[in-house]
Order: C-alpha cells, then sequence, then structure tokens
C-alpha cells in the first residue's frame, strides 16, 4: 500500500507536485468538455442534479441536495425546473407523504446520455491528435486514476 501523505509532509512530496499539476488540468478539462452541455438547454446545476439520478437512481429531495452539496431550498429550485422540463417525476413515498421520490423520466436519462455523448465525442477529437504512444498513456494513466478513485477513503 502507498505512504499515505499528511498535511505535514504533502508539500514536500512528489505527490503534492503531480496533485497540483493534476488538479489544475482536471479543471481545465471538465471546463472544455461542459461547453458542449450547451446544447442540452439546460443548466450546469439542472444536469449536474440529473446526473446524480440516472445514474444514482431515484431520490429524496434532501439526498439529492446532499449529494450535490447545496441546501435543499436550493435542490428545490433545481427540481422544479427539472420536472417543469419534463427530465424528472416527483411521486410521494407511499409510507410518508411527506418524502418526495425524484426519479430521472426517460426524456430526462436520454438527454444525458445525448450529452454525456457529445462530451466524450468532443474529447476523442482532441485526443485522436495524439500519437498512439501517447494515448497508450493516457489510457494508462486513466486505469491508474480509476484505481485511485475505487479506493478513496
Amino acid at each position: 500500500m502507498a505512504k499515505k501523505i499528511t498535511r505535514q509532509n504533502a508539500k514536500s512530496s512528489a505527490a503534492f507536485s503531480v496533485a497540483d499539476r493534476l488538479h489544475s488540468t482536471a479543471i481545465h478539462l471538465l471546463r472544455r468538455v461542459r461547453k458542449q452541455d450547451v446544447a442540452s438547454g439546460e443548466g450546469p446545476a439542472r444536469l449536474s442534479a440529473l446526473s446524480v439520478l440516472v445514474f444514482g437512481g431515484a431520490k429524496t429531495l434532501g439526498d439529492l441536495a446532499a449529494a450535490e452539496q447545496v441546501k435543499p431550498p436550493t435542490m428545490s429550485r433545481i427540481v422544479a425546473g427539472l420536472a417543469r422540463s419534463k427530465l424528472v417525476q416527483i411521486t410521494p413515498d407511499p409510507q410518508d407523504r411527506r418524502r418526495m421520490s425524484i426519479r430521472p423520466t426517460p426524456r430526462g436519462v436520454k438527454l444525458l446520455h445525448e450529452g454525456r455523448q457529445r462530451r466524450i465525442e468532443y474529447l476523442a477529437s482532441h485526443l485522436a491528435g495524439l500519437t498512439p504512444e501517447e494515448l497508450s498513456q493516457v489510457a494508462e494513466s486513466t486505469e491508474i486514476l480509476g484505481r485511485v478513485l475505487r479506493n478513496w477513503a
């Protein structure tokens, strides 16, 4: 197992340097591919919440707000907009009618998958300019980062 980097020794480590560059690169990468989301007609907050529902299943308003790290009144407005666009369905809980279950509609699932496809195609068009060796290195790095994320505590 890799040595745990503590706050005290992180700045002096090679891991800190890589983390710093990776952080910046990841932010720039996400900003660029996110530009493809304009075609969906929905804003980033709505798309993010919809993504949680499509890939994580139905949620209550509180669970969705927690997942998106916003307060319930903010999430209530986001969900209301998604409902107006017919991207989510809101149904009362049969055991507790005060609780609502929010789930994506087929239209919401389709919109999200189309947006994901646009992002991937956009990214792939830029990766296509790499040499086969560079593309292999990116693929390997992606696998390594996936492993890091799976082991995240």
